[in-house]
């Protein structure tokens, strides 16, 4: 056959995101998404949109997305020209390996970590180097010895949730000869972040998400904060028209919303809290967590057993297949009730493996 794939792409295998059912009543606590809906000014603001029948959707959206850029800047504390927005985070993290790593080129990162960062590697034909975590995710300090072009810094980590405080984030971008991606997709879940090196330092940039804390990830809209000649740098690769009207105005009005994000993310960290409580008293060995999950390991092969019986009780949790992770389970903090469904399957499992 003449159609041939470029040989990095034929060898490599596709990036596979959570388990998304096609039906109801399951319970998902696999993607990490937020139990709560989103700002009601989301739905205002596409409503207004849509006013007319819709009549604005016949134009093309803002290529440069000025209005969001403004507010995110006034709430964030940046200048709009050191702001990029993208289609999720996944596309700011595209946009950064087309215009940093090529045929030839090196990223780092931890691992275990966010798997999407060693898809665009292969993607770009580039090589990735991976510094293992320890068991219990202290910071790597392989870290600091690591040499290539990016590195990719998911904080809090997936699937951990551990946090690596913003002094040792310091200390690693000064000693990397190379851009530094602070992915913090799940940082208003910690109450610290790395947004400050963002401002300060010129091979930082920080991304956000609006698909967790603020409830939008069925929008696709995500944030990068930089240096300025980085992000216009990046607006080179960006696809011309990457954000539609709709996700447009919602993100505008989402991200304008401080209050109603802050009580959301206050009653996660709550049930959060709660969760990895109840999990250590059923005997679960359990980290603490930064983010809107918690992971969790169970011996042997009891993870892969537990997410197919949750599965079977129509509960998603995330198990992944993968070196250091065959006993953990990520398990996203849903609702009070979908949690304790959760733990009393939990406990059901365990009780029918001798263990509890």
């Amino acid at each position: 056959m003449g159609v041939r794939f470029r040989p990095g792409v034929e060898r490599m295998a596709a990036y596979v995101p959570g388990e998304q059912p096609r039906r109801g009543g399951v319970i998902k606590l696999n993607t990490n998404e937020n139990p709560y809906p989103p700002s009601p000014r989301v739905a205002e603001a596409i409503a207004a949109e849509l006013a007319g029948g819709g009549a604005s959707l016949r134009l093309y959206p803002d290529p440069e997305a000025y209005g969001l850029r403004l507010a995110a800047g006034e709430v964030y504390g940046f200048d709009p020209d050191r702001i990029l927005c993208g289609n999720g985070s996944d596309e700011l993290l595209a946009m950064i390996a087309r215009a940093f790593l090529g045929e030839g080129g090196k990223a780092v990162f931890p691992y275990p970590t966010y798997s999407l960062y060693s898809t665009i590697c292969e993607i770009q034909g580039a090589s990735a180097a991976a510094c293992e975590y320890p068991r219990d995710f202290r910071f790597p300090e392989a870290l600091f010895s690591a040499r290539g072009d990016v590195l990719f810094l998911c904080n809090p980590n997936s699937p951990s949730g551990s946090f690596i405080l913003q002094r040792d984030v310091e200390k690693l971008a000064r000693s990397f000869d190379g851009l530094v991606v602070v992915d913090e997709a799940y940082a208003e879940f910690a109450g610290s972040d790395c947004l400050d090196l963002a401002r300060r330092m010129e091979n930082v940039v920080a991304i956000r998400s609006f698909s967790k804390s603020h409830s939008l990830a069925g929008l696709r809209l995500g944030l990068l904060f930089g240096p300025e000649r980085i992000v216009a740098g990046l607006r080179k690769v960006k696809d011309s028209y990457n954000l539609d009207r709709l996700t447009l105005a919602a993100g505008e009005a989402a991200v304008k919303d401080v209050e109603w994000m802050k009580a959301n993310v206050a009653k996660i960290r709550a049930t959060r809290s709660r969760l990895i409580s109840r999990l250590r008293a059923i005997g679960l060995e359990t980290l603490d967590s930064a983010a809107n999950f918690v992971m969790t390991r169970l011996p042997g092969d009891r993870a892969r057993k537990a997410y197919e019986f949750l599965k079977s009780r129509n509960i998603l949790v995330r198990y992944f297949d993968s070196r250091l992770l065959h006993d953990a389970l990520r398990i996203t903090v849903g609702t009070d009730a979908e949690t304790d469904a959760m733990l009393a399957a939990m406990e059901e499992f365990l009780e029918g493996e001798g263990v509890a």
